[in-house]
């Protein structure tokens, strides 16, 4: 572990006194200025800066560290999909990583493993979700899905054939690919549409471009993921819109509808920085800069999620501050 990551703070200094410091640092976070200023202006930040966790979060994060890095290049900010228990287990909580990405909120036990080692985390909502369900391009029999429907596909007594669910439906074999168990959206799936529960008779992987690779492959296949992966591969496969129950209106997951509230498998994105980790210079100035532009037309435009709202940036940087001691 790099000194950094074990928490020792830049320097000796308050961070006010750092920031006085560097000069134009502060400026160029809020600004976005071109290399040259950052090349100029932000040369004295440098370290390390961990973030694990969540796959479905991991696009907005990896997007967030690299125009970050750009104007600070003495930074290495590194991304990793690990789903967001497997982050909260096996990096965060242990106190090997500083941030980490989750699509469901933390755990009340995931908060018990984290304080067991004096590390504190900090919840932040970033971001808005359309989880997806998708098949192949292929199947012609299914268009609109109810969670009750779904429930038979992916609950613990999961269906076998397609209709054993709707008996107008082909007698083939499901083929499920879905997340890991250490996923947040397998967690958000299983509590809000299975009731509990989830079939283990399916392909996990915490590679959603694997479950892509499946359902292209597959015409009697069906899985979940992330709106970002759909929004990038419509091509490849095709979304299934979803109703909570037969009585109900098909919704298609968009991000309008996400924004709106009426899409049944919305759901809201997190980071969860800790405490400890925010008082290093580094660590404070990436989640700073995250917050300031998670409101950004880009979040939509290229990454394919609902944007932070002003209220929301607002609370979250009150958070910053309150952690950090401003």
């Amino acid at each position: 572990m790099t000194d950094n990551q074990s928490g020792r703070s830049v320097g000796t200094v308050s961070r006010r006194k750092f920031l006085a410091s560097s000069g134009a640092i502060g400026a160029i976070a809020v600004a976005g200025c071109s290399e040259t200023d950052a090349e100029n202006g932000s040369g004295e930040l440098s370290g390390e800066v961990v973030v694990k966790g969540s796959s479905t979060v991991f696009p907005i994060s990896d997007e967030m560290a690299q125009r970050f890095m750009n104007q600070y290049p003495n930074v290495n900010v590194t991304v990793d999909p690990t789903g967001s228990g497997g982050g909260f287990e096996n990096h965060f909580c242990p106190g090997d990583a500083d941030v980490n990405g989750a699509s469901r909120p933390i755990k009340p036990e995931e908060e018990d493993h984290c304080a067991e080692n004096d590390v504190t985390p900090i919840e932040m909502h970033i971001a808005g979700d359309a989880l997806t369900m998708a098949v192949s391009p292929d199947n012609d029999w299914v268009d609109c899905m109810s969670f009750d429907e779904l429930a038979q596909i992916w609950g613990e007594d999961a269906a076998e054939t397609w209709a054993d669910v709707n008996s107008e439906w082909p007698d083939e074999e499901i083929e499920r690919y879905g997340p890991d168990t250490t996923s947040g959206t397998y967690d958000w799936f299983s509590e809000n549409v299975n009731g509990g529960g989830h079939t283990t008779e399916y392909e996990g992987t915490e590679d959603d471009n694997t479950i892509i690779q499946g359902l292209e492959n597959s015409q009697y296949g069906i899985g979940y993921f992330g709106y970002a992966y759909y929004s990038e591969n419509e091509d490849r496969v095709k979304a299934i819109d979803i109703k909570k129950s037969e009585g109900d209106d098909c919704g298609s997951p968009s991000l309008q509808a996400a924004s709106e509230g009426t899409y049944p498998m919305s759901r809201p994105l997190f980071i969860y920085p800790s405490e400890e980790a925010l008082q290093r210079e580094e660590v404070y100035e990436f989640i700073n800069y995250y917050l300031e532009n998670s409101n950004a037309d880009w979040i939509a435009d290229e990454v394919g999620y609902v944007p932070s709202n002003q209220d929301m940036v607002d609370e979250n940087t009150s958070k910053l501050e309150d952690a950090a001691g401003e």
